[in-house]
């Protein structure tokens, strides 16, 4: 009987080992959803929100482009919005990896809103050592300012 040769037998499949990095930052305001999703349904609030590592900031109502300080430059565009619930924005132009960026709003039953950043990143090992933490820090501090901007 033949030996079969070592390394032959079942062919290997490559599979996607690196699911999405979703970071994630919630907020409590004691404002009216509908107030709250106005604001964050025109990217031009967004500058608010920003750190001060963003600089270069242009934006419209549906589009925004800024620099990240030591990082790259980035272009986004509102893909998808659910008034008064979601709304979503993706790069317009190739970034680093691919990334998406999502609020959503829901009512508290107080008559306030609790708004989360979603950040959905396709980060492979390395990518995501470096820049998870930065990401979460700007999750964090969006949600924060946010806060502030009522």
């Amino acid at each position: 009987m033949a030996q079969k040769p070592i390394g032959m037998g079942k062919r290997r499949t490559t599979t996607k080992l690196n699911p999405m990095t979703v970071i994630e930052s919630t907020a409590e305001l004691n404002v009216p959803v509908e107030k709250v999703y106005a604001f964050l349904a025109d990217l031009s609030n967004h500058k608010q929100l920003m750190p001060e590592n963003i600089y270069n900031w242009s934006a419209t109502e549906d589009e925004a482009s800024f620099t990240i300080q030591n990082m790259a430059k980035l272009a986004i565009k509102i893909s998808n919005r659910i008034e008064n619930k979601e709304l979503t924005a993706i790069p317009t132009e190739k970034p680093p990896f691919d990334v998406e960026l999502k609020w959503t709003v829901a009512d508290n039953g107080k008559g306030g809103t609790i708004a989360k950043h979603i950040i959905s990143a396709d980060l492979n090992m390395m990518m995501k050592m470096l820049a998870a933490g930065p990401l979460q820090k700007l999750a964090d501090h969006q949600t924060k300012a946010l806060s502030g901007a009522f």
